[in-house]
């Protein structure tokens, strides 16, 4: 008998690899578990390429099953060396504290928190790790690992292979990452670990040290690296990172965000990023592709930022676009008097609005006339901003091309 969880990560495309398929459909069509999924915490916010194993853990509630939040305080003070090409910043506990608290208000917003049988269990794994003694960990856990087998881990063989640094201090992670599931197997009762494809290997890691610890099964699940159908990666624009904080991006930019989607990945990303039904998705799939776009962008600014500003957003995106009005939720830069008694040119307030970072390139925009304030194109780059080009509420609609645009005001 075919699970419901396992049935729906399936055909959702959520599923890379399971350690055990079998046995896991059994497990839980016998009964609810408790699986977790490990988010370290190296900046203030998770970003959208996070966002697919959020998704995982909406899933497993959505079945009857209880999620586990590792925020990694112990594991973000070493680096995960999967997919990085140098060591990272080492952050003081100060950062980590704080961004473990900004991350973990982020995770109450997706996920429901009201059923005691399937509200999240937060834990930061610093908890177990800040106490470890080395001498008995060693002898305890590190006895179960192979220098040989460490080495032929992608996240390490890539490393080599290269002749990049690796520090001792990075190539002990995937061991801390496996003690992990083995402390909250014995304290939690956490039968599964859920990690992107680049972290097969700790989790099968994980899997195999229990197994050797207490004869106890436990599972691994995977989910694909999501690259778009452009070749980039998930979660990066021209402008930096798509945050999953208001804080740091506005929910119009992140509604923008997904209405931009490639036209290719539009159905695919209905499927791994909406609560949408399967049997909606397959209904709607022959609409007109800008129509299932703003279903996308909808329902996916209303799981984060709610419903009254994912509609706030399609509706300044409508005026912005057709009216060509100012648009009340576009993000708004402010710019003081004393600015434009400096003389502030137009290319130093497309800089200072963060809708380009190089003057180069701002330059390059402004000749192809790719910039307008308001309906007007400018096509001089030393064009001084003065007050006259505010309206009558002191702000104008700063654009650059189609689909970049902000509100500057006056203050």
């Amino acid at each position: 008998m075919k699970n419901s969880f396992l049935s729906e990560f399936k055909n959702r495309e959520y599923f890379n690899q399971c350690t055990s398929s079998d046995e896991l459909e059994k497990l839980m069509n016998d009964k609810k578990i408790r699986a977790y999924i490990g988010f370290d915490c190296t900046a203030m916010s998770l970003h959208v390429g996070s966002l697919l194993q959020i998704m995982c853990l909406r899933l497993l509630q959505k079945h009857g099953h209880q999620p586990i939040i590792l925020l990694g305080g112990g594991t973000t003070r070493i680096g995960d060396p999967s997919g990085k090409e140098e060591t990272r910043k080492i952050l003081s506990e100060k950062e980590i504290e704080k961004n473990i608290k900004n991350i973990e208000k982020a995770f109450k917003i997706f996920l429901k928190t009201k059923n005691s049988k399937t509200k999240p269990i937060f834990v930061n794994n610093y908890k177990w790790l800040g106490k470890l003694n080395y001498i008995k960990f060693l002898r305890e856990i590190g006895k179960h690992f192979t220098i040989n087998k460490m080495l032929s881990f992608d996240s390490i063989k890539l490393r080599l292979d290269r002749e990049q640094s690796l520090s001792y201090m990075e190539f002990n992670y995937m061991i801390l990452q496996a003690y992990d599931f083995l402390e909250l197997s014995k304290t939690k009762n956490c039968l599964m670990q859920i990690g992107g494809s680049d972290q097969w290997g700790n989790i099968v890691n994980g899997v195999e040290l229990i197994k050797r610890h207490s004869s106890k099964q436990v599972f691994g699940l995977t989910t694909p690296l999501i690259t778009l159908a452009s070749g980039s990666k998930m979660g990066k624009t021209e402008k930096g990172a798509v945050w999953l904080d208001k804080k740091l991006l506005s929910s119009y930019d992140y509604w923008q965000y997904w209405r931009n989607t490639d036209d290719r990945d539009v159905l695919r990303f209905l499927k791994m990023y909406t609560d949408l039904t399967l049997e909606k998705i397959e209904e709607i799939k022959n609409k007109d592709i800008n129509q299932l776009k703003i279903i996308l962008a909808n329902e996916c600014t209303k799981m984060l930022h709610g419903d009254k500003e994912a509609k706030l957003a399609e509706e300044t995106a409508k005026k912005t676009f057709s009216e060509r009005s100012t648009g009340v939720g576009l993000p708004v830069i402010e710019i003081k008097q004393s600015q434009i008694n400096q003389s502030l040119d137009i290319v130093n307030l497309i800089l200072l609005s963060n809708l380009e970072s190089s003057k180069s390139e701002i330059r390059r925009i402004i000749k192809n006339k790719g910039v307008k304030i308001n309906n007007s194109t400018i096509d001089d780059e030393k064009l001084i901003i003065t007050s006259s080009l505010f309206d009558k509420a002191k702000s104008f609609r700063l654009s650059l091309g189609k689909k970049r645009h902000i509100k500057v005001e006056l203050i």
